[in-house]
């Protein structure tokens, strides 16, 4: 299978150069030709690896069979995943939640980036690339660390982080910040997320730097989920998620249901509308967001408006005003190239476009979208904990919220729970009632005892840990920061 970029389909690649350029030249991103149907039958008894190793071969077309099996059960074995990889939880009749984030970093992020690593290797291997591969990651919290745990002291490889300064909770910096590997490097950027991005992207666009990379042997590319490497790994937990209900008793094989997922980049939402066209039968994908409702918006009015005040919240990985994962979407209902090139333009020059009306019509055919405040979102952690006895971190909270608000009494809805409660231990203790100790470790012990549960152990860890990383940056230093990788 080839992949072209979302803005213009002359520009054509196989998955493993799609994987090891990252973004297209002119700043669209890469898509499949075409997307697979699959035999939901014959996927039932697969375990997490063989699911992996069987839909992502109908993408990775240019990978073996023997590769791809091989690199799942390195990536998603019992010494990187607690217990089963995906884990499907019953809150209640009719609401599930899909825990994604029993991997070494405790967050939805790894089932990506514990196998993209090996997947950028073996592209290379394919492509006789035998050039130094310099990554460059923008972050919202959560994608940093688990980038650089995947990709560290990988040979041949530079791996630079970039995270907004006072924009992810502490634990989140921590896990960066005190990160290992002799090929990594971490940088705090001035402003909000969405000017970590912006800057990285530059850099990726701008054939100057292109031509110097390509002079010093090397090449750039990313672990965002621009990279196709990194959104492809997410549509199998969707599959697993569906399966294992069916396997539970939960749902009969072919039965819909409805997928909540809390939303900021739009990768993980936009992986699940994969496995929708690929026979996963999905009623709607409910969009979650936060106070940064811009997601929200769109699915009202078909106006994607980024000029608004933005805001930081205790739900931080989706503290974003610009979806870059949502091009995809446009282009796949739309699949008028030129028309996503004008509105990624607009986007660029004005901070907003609005979609022809009968594109924003057929999302509306697969999507719903709501939001939740930061008071609802505490609510929903005190009640979800004192209904359920389930500890929600503040993006499971979200998505509960709008599941519960969306929900139409008949369809079953599995919540993507996309990170541990103790990621972000001060806001959950607080939401309890607890009083939060402006100390991550403290809040994480009172936590513990509040509730009874356990800390991840690598996040009780990070007291000890040295902090190597320190530098902040402005925005426009992302381009000497690349240089030096």
């Amino acid at each position: 299978m080839n992949y072209h970029s979302t803005r213009d389909t002359s520009l054509r690649r196989t998955a493993s150069q799609a994987i090891l350029q990252g973004i297209s030249e002119e700043g669209g991103l890469f898509v499949p030709q075409e997307i697979p149907r699959v035999d939901l039958a014959s996927l039932q008894g697969l375990d997490y690896c063989a699911l992996a190793a069987k839909l992502l071969g109908l993408y990775l077309t240019d990978y073996s069979e023997e590769f791809l099996l091989r690199a799942a059960r390195q990536a998603y074995g019992p010494q990187r995943f607690e217990g089963a990889a995906a884990k499907t939880v019953k809150l209640e009749p009719g609401l599930y939640s899909l825990e994604l984030w029993h991997g070494p970093t405790s967050a939805f992020k790894d089932y990506a980036l514990q196998l993209m690593p090996l997947l950028l290797v073996e592209a290379k291997r394919i492509n006789r690339d035998n050039s130094k591969t310099a990554i460059l990651v923008a972050t919202s919290g959560d994608t940093g660390k688990a980038a650089l745990e995947g990709y560290k002291d990988l040979p041949g490889i530079e791996i630079a982080v970039f995270y907004p300064a006072h924009g992810t909770s502490e634990t989140q910096r921590l896990q960066m910040a005190t990160q290992e590997g002799e090929n990594v490097h971490v940088f705090a950027v001035e402003g909000n997320f969405d000017d970590a991005q912006t800057g990285v992207k530059r850099v990726f666009t701008d054939a100057a730097f292109a031509a110097e990379c390509a002079a010093q042997g090397k090449h750039l590319t990313s672990a965002n989920s621009i990279n196709w490497g990194r959104l492809a790994p997410q549509i199998v937990y969707y599959f697993a998620s569906y399966l294992e209900l069916v396997r539970q008793g939960e749902l009969q094989l072919g039965d819909a249901l409805d997928f909540c997922v809390p939303t900021g980049n739009f990768g993980d939402i936009l992986a699940g509308y994969y496995a929708r066209r690929m026979g996963l039968p999905v009623r709607r994908l409910l969009c979650a967001s936060n106070k940064n409702n811009v997601l929200t918006d769109f699915g009202a009015s078909g106006v994607y408006d980024a000029d608004r005040p933005f805001y930081k919240t205790a739900s931080p990985s989706m503290d974003i005003l610009v979806s870059s994962n949502l091009e995809r979407l446009l282009y796949h209902e739309s699949g008028d190239a030129d028309l996503i090139a004008q509105l990624m333009d607009a986007l660029a020059e004005n901070k907003k476009y609005q979609v022809p009306r009968s594109l924003g019509q057929r999302i509306a055919e697969s999507f719903a979208f709501g939001c939740t405040g930061e008071e609802r979102c505490f609510a929903e952690i005190a009640a979800t904990w004192e209904k359920d006895h389930y500890l929600a971190d503040p993006h499971t909270a979200v998505a509960l919220s709008v599941a519960r608000a969306e929900a139409d009494g008949k369809t079953p809805c599995v919540v993507l729970s996309t990170a541990n409660p103790y990621k972000f231990s001060g806001a959950v203790l607080g939401a309890l009632g607890g009083r939060a100790q402006q100390d991550d470790f403290a809040d994480l012990a009172a936590l513990e005892q509040l509730t009874g549960t356990v800390a991840p152990a690598p996040l009780r860890a990070l007291r000890e840990k040295p902090v190597r990383f320190e530098a902040t940056i402005r925005p426009e230093g992302i381009p000497a920061a690349a240089r030096a990788l």
